[in-house]
């Protein structure tokens, strides 16, 4: 008897699953549905019963060719999940059948089915659904790693956040909040996102279409400028992070969805004393990935449990629409996080 058919007649699994998949690299036509065999897991990994799949900037570069997924990875999109534990590997102790967790995994979320580490998931946050849940671990693990574990923000900082009413911004906003940060200025392109920005917690926000982010970053905090600054977009924004800055300001990159800076002024850097760093989480190792869980777990998770913060969910969509879903995430009009579901 096969592993796969053992694991179906203990679980009720089927041997088959619907997952999102990319024909090739382009735009959203690319995405189709196919059959694929239903994941089993290792002895420290849970099936997960899939009812909602976040989508992330990432999934995006992956469907576009630019961003192809982690060797050993599954070719199927997907980087953060919620649903039930179906399954469980012998060595695993943190969960059992029937538990809700969301989970942070290097491929695969776009499926009726995952498999994760069990280092690498959580428990659903009491109160809230598992689409919401769907929406925390790429983002929450993305944040908390850049904005505090390598850009230490503190209750003195006042922290520039690019992409405000991103799903990466909307986070950040609610965090650095909640942790009492000095002052929060995020960037965005319209009056509506501004306003849910700031209804978010962001003290200033700039609309980088109608004024100079970097003036306005120097105005709104008397000269001073940009303690800490969270950047996603790259480009001339490098240089202009640079202005913006404060005197020993930390930069942190995490995308750079305008490319790469043609000159950058490193002068500038060295008279200022700045820090310029950057990461990825998606190619992380399971247990460095685990650490970010853990520190999730005791510093993040209480405040979600008391209900202080939660994701900014702008739109949900059924897997079988994800060309949609995706549509929307290139056309930039979105708030917040956008959701797949699952049957």
């Amino acid at each position: 008897m096969s592993q796969m058919s053992s694991l179906s007649q203990k679980t009720h699994v089927p041997a088959t699953m619907q997952a999102v998949v990319y024909q090739g690299a382009g735009g959203p036509e690319v995405i189709a549905l196919e059959e694929r065999p239903t994941p089993v897991p290792s002895e420290n990994e849970v099936l997960v019963n899939v009812a909602a799949a976040g989508i992330n900037r990432p999934d995006v570069m992956q469907r576009e060719g630019k961003y192809p997924p982690p060797s050993g990875a599954s070719d199927i999109p997907g980087l953060e999940i919620a649903g039930d534990v179906v399954a469980v590997g012998d060595q695993v102790r943190r969960f059992n059948v029937g538990d809700k967790i969301c989970g942070l995994v290097a491929g695969g979320g776009y499926a009726q089915y995952c498999v994760v580490h069990e280092d690498n998931a959580l428990f659903v946050p009491e109160g809230l659904s598992l689409q919401e849940a769907a929406a925390l671990p790429e983002t929450f693990m993305t944040v908390w790693t850049n904005l505090f574990e390598d850009g230490k923000l503190s209750d003195q900082d006042r922290v520039l956040i690019h992409g405000g009413s991103s799903g990466i911004g909307t986070t950040a906003i609610q965090l650095a909040k909640a942790f009492k940060a000095k002052q929060i200025l995020v960037t965005v392109g319209n009056e509506a996102k501004a306003e849910a920005c700031r209804s978010l917690g962001a003290d200033i926000a700039i609309n980088y279409r109608e004024e100079d982010f970097v003036s306005a970053v120097k105005e709104s905090t008397q000269g001073h400028g940009a303690d800490l600054i969270l950047d996603m977009i790259g480009g001339d924004y490098v240089n202009k992070n640079y202005k913006a800055a404060a005197k020993f300001g930390r930069i942190i990159q995490i995308a750079t969805q305008q490319g790469n800076p043609h000159e950058v002024e490193v002068f500038r850097l060295m008279l200022k004393r700045l820090i310029h760093t950057g990461s990825t989480l998606r190619s992380r190792s399971v247990e460095e990935k685990a650490l970010i869980v853990k520190a999730l777990e005791e510093k993040v998770w209480p405040i979600i449990f008391r209900g202080e913060i939660k994701p900014y969910i702008h739109a949900t969509f059924s897997y079988k629409e994800t060309q949609k879903a995706h549509q929307l995430m290139d056309s930039s009009q979105h708030i917040g996080k956008i959701v797949l579901t699952f049957d």
